[in-house]
């Protein structure tokens, strides 16, 4: 949903998987869009003749994310919408892996982004028009999440930062949070097998398939643009119905 005007739109960990078809829909729309990560991606991040801006950065690092800023605002002069979706968890036992592994990973999905929004934050007050921070939530903050607690425990902390920051940081910045439930990208089949696998998987979800990048980013455009000029401190879930309750597949005739 593109606006009169290109909007200056950072994504995090925007090179690969929903970041980048992020980052695809916005240059689509005609925005100026910016992308970090660690490391570059091996093939630019295009839309048509539209690239994005590439900046490394090590979200971990608070100079890092400092200097991401310092760049942001010496070429661009403002940022007008932050897609905080850097972030992720490996499965793990929760009863054996590292104390050191659960601060890693609720660091990189929460405590990470709130620096990252606080930088956003400080750079989009001083803007004429409304600023947006969208938080890339999961289902994993909503129901049990197995095999990644710590990653379900920091993203459900994400949905008490948005509240608390959209009304801290409002009206010039709305804050929003975007759940996706299960996403397929170049990586499902880490996690849900081969095509059989997410075939399978796609079964329990009411609208029978897996959600896309797309989805997401569609979601994204519509969340910071004027037609959401109202929407601030709230969670929209994309999970195409949830999942069936057990009860169903369980139950006999």
């Amino acid at each position: 949903m593109a606006q009169a005007e290109p909007l200056v739109v950072l994504i995090t960990g925007g090179t690969k998987g929903i970041g980048a078809g992020i980052a695809r829909a916005y240059l689509k729309a005609g925005h100026q869009v910016i992308v970090c990560a660690r490391h570059a991606p091996e093939q630019p991040i295009c839309e048509g003749e539209s690239e994005a801006t590439f900046i490394a950065a090590d979200l971990k690092q608070l100079e890092s994310i400092d200097e991401l800023f310092h760049i942001i605002q010496n070429r661009f002069g403002r940022l007008d919408v932050l897609i905080n979706n850097a972030g992720g968890s490996p499965a793990v036992d929760a009863s054996t892996v590292s104390p050191r592994f659960h601060a890693s990973i609720i660091h990189l999905n929460l405590i990470a982004p709130l620096h990252v929004a606080q930088k956003a934050n400080a750079l989009m007050q001083q803007n004429e028009r409304t600023g947006s921070i969208i938080f890339i939530g999961s289902i994993s903050a909503l129901r049990a999440s197995p095999g990644t607690a710590a990653y379900g425990a920091a993203k459900a902390g994400v949905l008490s930062l948005v509240q608390s920051l959209a009304v801290e940081w409002s009206p010039k910045v709305r804050v929003v949070a975007i759940s996706p439930g299960l996403i397929q990208t170049e990586q499902a089949h880490l996690h849900y097998g081969d095509d059989d696998g997410i075939a399978a998987v796609a079964s329990t979800i009411p609208l029978e398939r897996l959600g896309t990048p797309d989805d997401v980013a569609q979601a994204c455009l519509f969340a910071s643009s004027d037609a959401a000029s109202y929407l601030s401190g709230s969670n929209i879930l994309l999970h195409g119905g949830g999942e069936k309750p057990a009860f169903l597949t369980a139950q006999r005739d």
